[in-house]
């Protein structure tokens, strides 16, 4: 295992140049050259040991460098999975009719759909005032083959990270179809687009209002999440677990409801 390194190389090239330019005194005594010889030594020895630990430092540096972007590209991966899966299963459910399938179940079970009222789907920050009744809900009209396409212009967008652009597809799509099949779906991703570039408050914003405006919606409980994150990022924590609290009780069972359980238990909210 005896192999000529870089630094031998740098070693016996440095001791070399020095015993060039700085020749021993003939005049001295050997102990006197030795000594000489020694220190020389010494401090090439030092910087030498210095280097290797820099090597080490940046090898060490370069590894976390790998691991935390290969963390951020699964992520990322895994994050535009979801998008696909959430939104092809919300999109069967409404084209199929089936209001009473659970979602959130994933194993095509029917339940009586549970009914949930606009005071009910916000959290205690954004609920409606007293004595104001809640909307009573209609089902959207049908959606025509140039909301579909719109839509799904708007989604590809969001799922190739061009979040500028995917967040004016969205806004122009909810100008032009506020009562859509599709509305309330635009209006989650619009916040979406705000939240995956830390843009908290105009995320916050865009969920608060889809709370308000839809709330029968299947994504209320994914708005109530993202809503509790918000306000743990602005470091409103009361508000926060008060919100994610209020998800849980609201939907249990959920996926929302156990990634909120999770997060105040990580957190320790």
């Amino acid at each position: 295992m005896m192999r000529l390194t870089v630094f031998s190389v740098l070693a016996l090239w440095v001791l070399s140049l020095m015993a060039q330019q700085a020749p021993v005194d003939p005049q001295r005594t050997l102990e006197q050259r030795v000594l000489v010889l020694e220190r020389r030594v010494q401090t090439l020895s030092d910087l030498l040991r210095q280097i290797d630990r820099l090597q080490r430092e940046v090898q060490q540096l370069r590894g976390e460098l790998e691991v935390q972007n290969h963390t951020v590209d699964s992520m990322k991966q895994r994050q535009r999975d979801l998008y696909l899966d959430i939104d092809k299963r919300l999109g069967q459910i409404k084209h199929s009719g089936a209001s009473g399938i659970d979602a959130e179940a994933g194993d095509g079970t029917v339940r009586p759909p549970a009914p949930v009222t606009a005071s009910q789907a916000m959290p205690a920050s954004v609920a409606a005032p007293r004595g104001v009744p809640a909307p009573a809900p209609s089902a959207p009209p049908p959606a025509s083959s140039a909301e579909e396409r719109d839509y799904q212009h708007a989604f590809n967008l969001l799922t190739l990270r061009r979040y500028d652009e995917a967040r004016k597809a969205f806004e122009s799509f909810l100008n032009k179809y506020p009562s859509g099949q599709y509305a309330d779906n635009a209006q989650y991703w619009l916040g979406e687009t705000g939240y995956v570039t830390r843009d908290f408050d105009t995320a916050l914003t865009d969920f608060t209002k889809l709370l308000k405006t839809y709330p029968d919606s299947p994504k209320v409980s994914g708005a109530m999440l993202k809503i509790g994150y918000i306000e743990y990022e602005k470091k409103q924590l009361v508000q926060a677990r008060g919100t994610l609290e209020t998800l849980i009780k609201r939907y249990p069972g959920s996926s929302a409801a156990r990634l909120a359980q999770e997060f105040i238990r990580s957190k320790g909210l």
